[in-house]
């Protein structure tokens, strides 16, 4: 029999809102080092019971944690609550006030992470003193990463840490900012830069010189191609804001003087792709196309022009079963009748691919995020921590 559901109050508690003032506190945007966060969190998270791990980029400058209550050493069962540390950067953003001290107004606790995703990491400490962990009949587990900003790149290092040592947690439930409301599915991404490189000469004389940026925009040209041709003959899911695969150019550059045939341009291109879409395919056209129209017409005599790529970033799709007993209890907690899918990407996909399905639930609205005086409303944070509440108790503890 599923346990009564707590009711949410109208505004989060104070350990909540002490907690996020302390973590946006700390300064983690990705270029920066995490581990001040992260070793706060860690001893946080010992004080009160938990048993944790920490696994390290090469530089040993940033850090992810995991840890676990309850449970003995049963870690093959449980779930997690995953969230990311890192935040993206202020630099060039009109800020009303200092972005890594929080304040309250208007029903509002703004900073930077306060809605991406600091709010949801912040609950889930401030609840665990809370939790009987004697009644726990499962494991209850804890997953915060470093960079999944710039790629998702901490969270790999978590997942192998946790495969070499058997760990296997049932579930996952990322506290992405999706308005509390449960999310199984999102897109993948690729994306790319692209190095074409000429030969320079004096713009008077284009026949000497080897054009970089005319045969980059030749590439770009063939990429929209290829965009339009897989918007109109994929298969498309509307339950997606874009129901298609997308491929556009987002950045682009070359050249340094106006009088002079650039040797060099290059340009950025991303491939956000619907689950079970291998983007390989893509990928391999446009390189195909670089190689046999493009390179052969880069020559002039003594010079050789060559394109190069390079992979910038790289997650797969998420796409949890809506039958999944997780799906259902997020579900029920809710109080929603189906789940969303978005087109923004997280660590759910890896999770996925480990054999942990995910939800994606989390305070906050994405529209808020990565803005200058980004927020999360307190209503937010008081509904994620009855949704904690209500799921830990329906999922983890024995009946009183």
């Amino acid at each position: 029999m599923n346990a009564p559901l707590k009711t949410a109050a109208s505004e989060p508690t104070k350990q909540t809102l002490d907690i996020l003032k302390t973590l946006i506190g700390f300064n983690t945007i990705s270029r920066e080092s995490n581990l001040g966060l992260i070793e706060w969190v860690r001893d946080y998270l010992e004080r009160h019971g938990a048993v944790t791990r920490l696994t390290y980029d090469a530089e040993r400058r940033k850090a992810n944690v995991f840890a676990t209550i309850g449970g003995n050493a049963r870690t093959r069962f449980g779930t997690v609550f995953s969230g990311h540390t890192d935040v993206v950067p202020v630099k060039g953003q009109n800020w009303d006030t200092d972005p890594f001290t929080a304040h309250v107004a208007d029903g509002k606790l703004f900073g930077r992470g306060a809605c991406d995703m600091k709010g949801f990491i912040a609950v889930c400490l401030a609840r665990l003193p809370g939790i009987d962990q004697g009644r726990l009949h499962t494991p209850l587990h804890f997953s915060f990463s470093y960079d999944e900003e710039v790629g998702c790149l901490g969270v790999r290092e978590l997942l192998a840490d946790l495969q070499q040592n058997d760990i296997k947690p049932t579930g996952v439930i990322i506290g992405e900012p999706t308005s509390m409301q449960p999310v199984i599915a999102h897109k993948g991404k690729r994306s790319y830069r692209c190095s074409v490189h000429g030969h320079a000469a004096h713009s008077s004389c284009p026949h000497l010189g080897i054009n970089s940026i005319d045969f980059a925009a030749m590439m770009q040209l063939k990429i929209r191609e290829i965009a339009l041709r897989v918007r109109d003959s994929e298969a498309q899911d509307y339950d997606f804001d874009v129901p298609y695969s997308s491929i556009v150019t987002t950045l682009s550059n070359g050249g340094n003087a106006p009088n002079i045939i650039p040797d060099k341009a290059e340009f950025v291109f991303e491939h956000r792709f619907l689950p079970g879409i291998d983007p390989r395919e893509v990928f391999e056209e446009v390189k195909a196309y670089a190689e046999r129209e493009v390179m052969p017409q880069m020559a002039i005599d003594g010079a050789q022009g060559r394109i190069e790529f390079e992979t910038l970033t790289a997650y797969p799709g998420m796409s949890t079963p809506s039958d999944d007993p997780l799906v259902a209890s997020a579900l029920r907690i809710l109080g929603s009748e189906r789940a969303r899918k978005v087109g923004f990407g997280t660590e759910g996909g890896l999770f996925g691919e480990a054999g942990m399905p995910a939800v994606i639930c989390g305070p906050g609205d994405i529209v808020h995020a990565h803005k200058p005086n980004e927020f999360v409303t307190l209503e937010q944070l008081a509904r994620c921590e009855s949704f904690f509440d209500n799921f830990v108790a329906s999922a983890n503890l024995h009946p009183a």
